[in-house]
């Protein structure tokens, strides 16, 4: 079993920075990938970033690439997603996931069997 627990979010001005985190507890050596996602009010969840644990060019939604930043520690069974830029549409809850097998699509978030239980950013105007 792996449980993760998200912190990092918090409220912030447009055009600022926050640093998301992603601790893993639990069996962390069968991950391959781990995701981000984010879910505004009144919306579905949707993609933004996913890595694999064991290297690799990084995959970003359309509307993160450039501003967004995903990385791991793996000696510390830690990801961290980077945001710099913020913009009031960034406005969500944020959460971390993974996956123990390779995934064609990251972007799908049923493909993930792990979840944190999400950190809510704020962007202020």
């Amino acid at each position: 079993q792996v449980q993760l627990v998200d912190s990092g979010g918090g409220l912030v001005q447009a055009g600022g920075s926050l640093r998301l985190s992603c601790a893993a507890s639990g069996r962390t050596d069968s991950w391959y990938t781990m995701g981000w996602f984010r879910q505004a009010p009144g919306k579905e969840r949707e993609f933004v970033a996913a890595i694999t644990w064991s290297g690799g060019s990084p995959d970003y939604a359309d509307y993160a690439q450039g501003r967004f930043t995903i990385s791991k520690a793996s000696a510390e069974n830690t990801g961290y997603l980077q945001m710099n830029s913020l913009k009031p549409e960034d406005t969500a809850v944020y959460f971390c996931a993974t996956s123990i097998r390779y995934l064609p699509q990251v972007m799908r978030s049923g493909e993930y069997d792990y979840w944190g239980q999400g950190t809510q950013v704020t962007v202020s105007s």
